[in-house]
């Protein structure tokens, strides 16, 4: 599903091109509330599986148009200063999704499987499915609710003069926002921070989760689905909700050139430290367990204000800002597509301790690409 999120800026111009952000946001936002619930029903069908794929392929498209449009909204609806004073929030925002599915939802899943599902008689895996499909209508709740509130509070961000949508326009739009992306200065740079900022995080995020809930005779910690669901639903959501917040705060106060470095040293280096005494040491103690969830999520929160920051105010900039925002994105998908490929077969040769060392290596062209990030715009919305 991540490769739709990599290839987003093919379609990106079209949001630029054509009536305004929140149409589109609203417009996917629906389909996206649909999808859900639809899959929810399209569970109930025997050999559900490959519809139910090719449904949440669709879906993730209609997600990252909402994505693109819902950035866009951001960068053209708000100034520099003012990007910077909310970016804590928008980065919450951004990442709320994943840790409320990885922390609440997943909670909710094993909760229900346990307490609902779990002495259903019929075909193994029923109760699983049962249990998500449970969760999808929720999701899909939250989408249609998320559009009727946009639909009165979201302004609309740049307006284009198009009211008719054309493939010629289309691909005009997408040839000139290449053409002037490649041409910024320093752009290969730029793309270098884009994809290799969060390397190690991208390795960190993707077993994390797993290194939580595995037995403790494979090097986990062996906790259960609803313990893991409450440690991340709760601290780590309030842990990242605190640091996004004064990194923020940071970077409205010093600016971002030199708050970069510490909050990328923040990002990276802390999250890979606490996974990793965490896998030497595997306490028991969910107080302590608790509280390595807690340092990581909050210097993640902490570290990603920065680099959100420096693609909207660094790489964005043009006569296509929503487009070229669009592509630093992706990068940051396709980061997080590639480490997550190759994330399970090293955990599984090298076992934990390893491979959280092997993370923390993974720092090290993090701090090169800052280091060498140019700085084109000094922190303003500049046009190319």
């Amino acid at each position: 599903m991540l490769l739709i999120y990599t290839i987003k800026p093919l379609f990106a111009p079209v949001v630029e091109i054509y009536r305004t952000k929140k149409f589109f946001v609203l417009c996917t936002q629906l389909a996206v509330g649909l999808g859900f619930m639809g899959a929810a029903l399209l569970m109930a069908v025997p050999g559900f599986m490959a519809s139910l794929m090719v449904l949440l392929l669709l879906v993730s498209f209609f997600g990252a148009t909402q994505d693109i449009a819902s950035d866009g909204v951001y960068v053209t609806a708000l100034g520099a200063q003012t990007q910077a004073l909310y970016c804590g929030v928008q980065s919450l925002s951004w990442s709320i999704g994943p840790i409320v599915a990885s922390g609440g939802l997943v909670f909710l899943s094993g909760w229900l499987h346990t307490n609902y599902f779990h002495h259903d008689p019929a075909v193994p895996g029923v109760a699983w499915a049962e249990s998500w499909r449970i969760i999808f209508f929720i999701v899909g709740a939250i989408a249609l609710t998320m559009a009727a509130w946009h639909s009165v509070a979201m302004p609309d961000g740049a307006r284009s003069g198009n009211t008719r949508m054309s493939v010629h326009g289309a691909r005009h739009a997408l040839r000139d926002s290449l053409a002037t992306f490649f041409r910024k200065r320093g752009i290969w740079a730029m793309i270098a921070f884009a994809l290799f900022f969060r390397s190690s995080i991208g390795l960190l995020e993707m077993i994390g989760p797993l290194f939580m809930v595995d037995p403790v005779a494979q090097g986990g910690l062996g906790l259960s689905n609803e313990l893991l669901g409450i440690i991340y639903g709760t601290y780590g959501l309030g842990a990242f909700l605190l640091g996004s917040l004064l990194g923020g705060a940071l970077v409205t106060r010093r600016g971002l050139q030199p708050s970069l470095l510490l909050m990328l040293a923040a990002a990276v280096n802390i999250p890979g430290v606490t996974f990793l005494l965490m896998s030497i040491y595997q306490p028991g103690s969910l107080l302590v367990i608790s509280a390595g969830v807690v340092t990581e999520k909050f210097f993640f929160g902490f570290g990603s204000v920065g680099y959100m920051i420096y693609l909207m105010q660094q790489l964005a900039p043009g006569a296509y800002p929503t487009s070229h925002y669009a592509f630093g994105t992706a990068l940051l998908a396709l980061c997080m597509m590639l480490t997550g490929i190759v994330s399970g077969h090293l955990q599984q040769m090298m076992g934990y301790v390893s491979y959280f060392a092997v993370a923390m290596a993974a720092t090290i062209p993090s701090f090169l690409v800052t280091w060498r990030a140019p700085f084109h715009h000094n922190g303003t919305a500049s046009q190319e």
